[in-house]
């Protein structure tokens, strides 16, 4: 009987990677592709191999980092007990066999293992007499595998011997279903459906499996009615007992009242361990008028939950850490009792080498390039300003180009193999639900148009073919973006047709009654092809399998909300050559400045391990983050008075990316880098690679140049910034590098005193308002012009920081960054540049700007900062997009 079906493909797989991933050196190509054909019909599998051997050369690849904690060294607490007790891991065990059998390479099952034993150990014994209570937090990457690690998590905390365990999974229904079906699987062992309870996942291979007992399903939340008819009491189960419910002030309200009125005694659950996971955590924090999603309530209900057991640990996940770091450590409420702050631990989590992440998306300068695709003519057609029902007449060109490439990434994929795999389009362009109706509709009949067109021409000659609009336009598609994925245009256009098979078009919302159910085409033996259109249901925790192409026209600077957007992370094994990032120039900007930020908050981790700083001391430092006013100002400058912040700029760079378009201004800057080049800063001027370089500068003229230097907009701010942390470090710092960063050849002249103007090709207008340029990225520094001036010794320290560094982290370059380059010269560094259009040789088109970076270690030492009205209104320029402002929220 012939079996080409996705099940057999996913045993050979399985297969594939059982005999080959413990291979030393890892196989070649070659060798995995003998090996497939040996094993294929032992399986049996009859279908194409081309997938299944790349698949497994991927996971045979794929490595984790062990990522790093902060903890608590004053809390009383014994980190190895777990080492210390003998464990029958029985969930452990099969939620690993589970994972293999979904085609993860042993070594990833075990660095997975590995890591929930560390989160575990920093939990309580379950065992352990008396009351207890923990709070921690996991840094997770956007579309990582969070769920994948809590999970890992909750089944060793079973094994240990928590009874209860809740997991609040966000606060959307479509969001709790998917974490739902994703625990029936890899810990319940059978499908919570009721009208289909079979057994499932991990519930299929182990015999006599243990299913834990549940009170939630894919359908429904939470209820104490029916908890409550069931008369069940925590203690009647000798298995663990999990709930999936929704972060939702009724449900967790509900939930209280169960396990007060029938669990409690005297208002206490005194025999019970219990474990809380808090995925998408940050959202409890955030501020929101909505009354069913107010966080001083959600966060009020979760904390008087825990408050019920004498012996609780709650965990909080979350790719975006900021608004978690902010709580208060020191809140306590007689009824909510202790805050949420991770005052034990903060676990930083690696991402695997494989994963396809903002350094991919917006930092690499050769992938970003590729990937990231700039929209330009959405305003016309769906402003970013719009109101509910606002009328849409057409769609920007821009996302029917986007379509046309879908369909051809779609065909790609096809020929590669991979058609029983997903692929989706995301496009996010309206927080209004009749907008994204609209949008459903106008791209309906344009697909239908497209697919009309390909059924007639896709097998006919070229010449016929190509006298088609639409085959025209995806012809376009191709040569423009995919020509060089190995495939030809005449190997594309043979499996165009096939795209539209199981093609679907959603709108992704709290009103609509569609589904993203991927489940249900595999369980068909297919692959969906979807076209998911929404708002903020499809920007939070929701994953979009197989994601091609996103188009998003949003407008934030919200780290949280821009982040969770980011649905375009994640793994793309396979395709990730396909896949492209449609954005506003604004947002590609930004993302790539969160990117940054991001990275820098994980490498602080790191260091404050070393250092054995606290999560309360983590905690002062990022609340000192520069960038945290985007996250929190907002709120605070309700009363439209000015605050005061505190900032601490150690191992930062600044840079006053926002330049003036001012050739009087500019010239005087021009004249104060010629009269302190002149001076040599008081020192020796020397030569370099790429310009020149003064050593050991006295940090009061470093001071006295940025005073002089003119800026404008938020670079006054950055200056000013620069110039109070100069000062509050100087006992430590009283020296600090020069450079004077020149192109050779660009009019470069030591001899006059004129540094060569570096090309920049995006620069774009900071407001019509003001005379002055933004620089794309908010960068004006090169990357690697902090390694200039370093000795042979630093350099070399430099590489053993990137190595050690990539040993933990393999998706980390083993090449050193400016991060590297910064620790290793441990003293401020002042970076001068001028820039200049690209091939411009118009003298007056020159334009000064300046960098200056600090050493690390420096992480409390902080500088008040005064933000006003007018900079928060012009760091969140733009239309306010705040998820309190949807129009897709679950009622």
């Amino acid at each position: 009987m012939m079996d080409a079906g996705p099940d057999s493909e996913k045993r050979l797989i399985s297969a594939l990677i059982s005999v080959l991933a413990s291979r030393d050196p890892a196989p070649t190509g070659v060798e995995v592709e003998q090996t497939a054909k040996m094993l294929a019909p032992m399986v049996p599998f009859t279908g194409d191999l081309a997938n299944a051997i790349l698949q497994t050369i991927i996971a045979i690849d794929t490595r984790m980092g062990r990522g790093v904690s902060i903890i608590n060294h004053d809390a009383p607490h014994d980190d190895q007990w777990l080492h210390r007790r003998d464990i029958k891991w029985t969930y452990t065990d099969a939620y690993e066999a589970f994972l293999k059998q979904e085609g993860w390479a042993a070594p990833v099952v075990q660095s997975l293992s590995d890591t929930g034993g560390r989160i575990l150990g920093h939990l309580q014994d379950p065992l352990s007499e008396g009351s207890w209570d923990r709070r921690g937090l996991v840094i997770g990457h956007v579309q990582s595998g969070k769920t994948a690690n809590y999970m890992g998590v909750v089944a060793k905390a079973a094994d240990a011997g928590y009874k209860f365990i809740i997991v609040i999974a966000g606060i959307h229904n479509n969001l709790r279903r998917q974490t739902q079906e994703r625990i029936d699987e890899g810990f319940i062992g059978r499908s919570s459906d009721p009208e289909n309870r079979v057994n499932i996942g991990v519930g299929t291979f182990t015999p006599h499996y243990p299913h834990p007992a549940t009170l939630t399903n894919i359908y429904e939340d939470f209820n104490k009615i029916t908890a409550g008819k069931s008369g069940w009491k925590l203690n009647d189960f000798s298995k663990p007992i999990i709930l999936v419910i929704k972060k939702n002030v009724s449900t967790l309200k509900e939930l209280h009242k169960w396990l007060s009125d029938l669990n409690s005694q005297n208002g206490l659950i005194s025999d019970v361990p219990m474990l809380m996971i808090d995925d998408e955590a940050d959202n409890a924090s955030i501020n929101t008028n909505k009354p069913d999603l107010n966080p001083t309530l959600t966060n009020a209900w979760i904390r008087q939950i825990l408050s019920l057991f004498a012996k609780s640990c709650y965990v909080g996940y979350t790719a975006t850490p900021f608004a978690n770091i902010f709580i208060n450590p020191d809140a306590y409420d007689d009824k909510a009792r202790d805050e949420l702050f991770p005052r034990d631990f903060i676990y930083s989590l690696d991402a695997p080498n494989t994963y396809f992440g903002p350094d991919k998306v917006f930092l690499n300068d050769e992938t970003s390039a590729r990937i990231t695709k700039p929209i330009l003519d959405c305003e016309n057609y769906i402003p970013e300003s719009h109101k509910n029902g606002a009328p849409i007449a057409d769609l920007p060109p821009s996302l029917y180009g986007a379509i046309n490439q879908f369909i051809v990434a779609r065909a790609i994929r096809n020929h590669r193999g991979q058609e029983n795999k997903h692929c989706s389009m995301m496009i996010n362009v309206s927080r209004f639900v009749s907008v994204q109706k609209t949008v459903r509709d106008i791209i309906s009949v344009y697909e239908k148009k497209v697919r009309e067109a390909v059924k007639a021409n896709y097998a006919m000659p070229e010449d016929i073919s190509s006298k088609n609009a639409h085959m025209t336009a995806l012809r376009s598609a191709f040569d423009t973006e995919f020509s060089n994925c190995g495939v030809t245009w005449a190997e594309v256009k043979s499996k165009l047709f096939s795209v539209f098979d199981n093609l679907r078009l959603f709108v992704i919302n709290s009103k609509s009654d569609e589904a993203l159910d991927y489940k249900k085409y595999e369980r068909d033996g297919h692959g969906l092809t979807a076209i998911a259109v929404g708002g903020l249901s499809l920007s939070r925790g929701l994953t979009i399998e197989g994601l091609c192409i996103s188009y998003m026209y949003r407008n934030t600077k919200m780290y949280d909300t821009l982040m969770q957007m980011g649905r375009w992370f994640g793994y793309r094994p396979g395709y990730e050559d396909v896949c492209r990032v449609y954005l506003s120039p604004d947002s590609i900007d930004w993302y790539g400045h969160i990117a940054e930020k991001s990275e820098e908050l994980r490498q602080q981790i790191r260091r404050m391990r070393q250092d054995k700083l606290t999560p309360r001391q983590f905690g002062l430092y990022v609340e000192a983050h520069p960038d945290r006013l985007l996250i929190t100002a907002a709120n605070k400058m309700r009363s439209g008075t000015a605050v005061t912040f505190q900032q601490s700029y150690s191992g930062r760079l600044l840079e006053t990316y926002v330049v003036p378009d001012d050739t009087i201004v500019n010239q005087a800057n021009e004249e104060l880098i010629e009269e302190l080049w002149k001076s040599g800063f008081g020192k020796t001027v020397k030569p370099t690679k790429k310009g020149w370089w003064i050593e050991n500068a006295d940090v009061r003229v470093i001071e006295s140049f940025l005073s002089r230097f003119r800026t404008v907009g938020v670079s006054t701010d950055i200056k000013a910034g620069a110039v109070a942390y100069l000062r509050e470090t100087a006992d430590k710092h009283a020296h600090g590098d020069v450079l004077l960063i020149s192109v050779e050849g660009a009019g470069d002249d030591e001899a006059r005193y004129r540094l060569g103007a570096q090309e920049r090709s995006s620069a774009k207008k900071e407001s019509p308002d003001v005379k002055a340029w933004a620089l794309s990225k908010n960068r004006v520094a090169s990357r690697g012009d902090e390694s200039i001036g370093l000795s042979k010794p630093q350099l070399d320290e430099a590489r053993r920081l990137a190595e050690e560094y990539h040993d933990k982290d393999p998706k980390k370059s083993a090449r050193p960054s400016d991060t590297h380059y910064r620790e290793v010269r441990n003293k401020p560094l002042l970076m001068i540049h001028v820039l200049g259009p690209v091939g411009s040789k118009n003298p007056s088109d020159r334009v000064p700007a300046f960098g200056i970076s600090f050493p690390f270690g420096d992480y409390l030492r902080t500088i008040d900062v005064v933000a006003n009205k007018v900079w928060i209104d012009q760091m969140q320029s733009g239309t306010p997009d705040n998820p309190d402002d949807e129009d897709d929220f679950d009622e």
